[in-house]
């Protein structure tokens, strides 16, 4: 009965000495490993993989029924940031270089209000229908110098998504990111998780 007590106290003391290890050990992981822009030969980018892991940051919404029938974007914007790059803006207040936000656009199911809205059993809304295509952004302030450090690519305006993206001009997006976005072109004043 004494030897099985002690041998009861040694294994229970070290799983409490292990269990203290692993929690004073955590602090001194290494960072998340990043997923940083994968280019073709030619240079265009290729459609990122395993977004939906990502951190998700928001999803606006710029429906047809509140712009007079012709919004620029009719539809949800699911906005996702690479996680490692996500884990280094929180410490530093910075994007760092190969940030990639990837936006998933989705349609509005069709709305039965003037406005554009319906009412499910919720109440009346916008409700997520049909996935849209993806844009995606890249923070390069070399390769993307002339667009104000950012490249702005387009994977389709429907599905299913294209496998490749060539950044787009300066005129399409980096202009009105350039003009507005609260921070280094980056909206974020319309993501709490990242307005610092």
């Amino acid at each position: 009965m004494r030897v099985s007590l002690l041998i009861a106290t040694a294994v229970s003391s070290a799983l409490v000495a292990t269990a203290a290890f692993a929690q004073s050990d955590k602090g001194n992981l290494p960072a998340r490993k990043r997923y940083l822009p994968e280019y073709t030969k030619s240079g265009d980018l290729i459609l990122p993989k395993n977004f939906h892991e990502w951190v998700f940051v928001g999803s606006p919404l710029t429906s047809n029924g509140l712009s007079g029938g012709k919004a620029n974007f009719p539809e949800f914007h699911n906005v996702y940031i690479e996680p490692g790059s996500y884990e280094i803006y929180k410490k530093t207040g910075e994007f760092p270089e190969g940030t990639i936000f990837f936006k998933e656009l989705q349609l509005t199911v069709p709305g039965t209000n003037p406005d554009g809205s319906r009412t499910e059993a919720s109440g009346r809304g916008y409700f997520p229908g049909k996935l849209n295509g993806a844009d995606v952004t890249v923070k390069d302030s070399k390769r993307y110098a002339d667009t104000g450090g950012w490249g702005y690519f387009n994977f389709n305006h429907h599905e299913p998504k294209a496998a490749t993206a060539q950044a787009r001009p300066k005129a399409e997006c980096a202009f009105c990111h350039m003009a507005s976005a609260k921070k280094d072109d980056v909206w974020t004043q319309f993501y709490p998780l990242l307005d610092k």
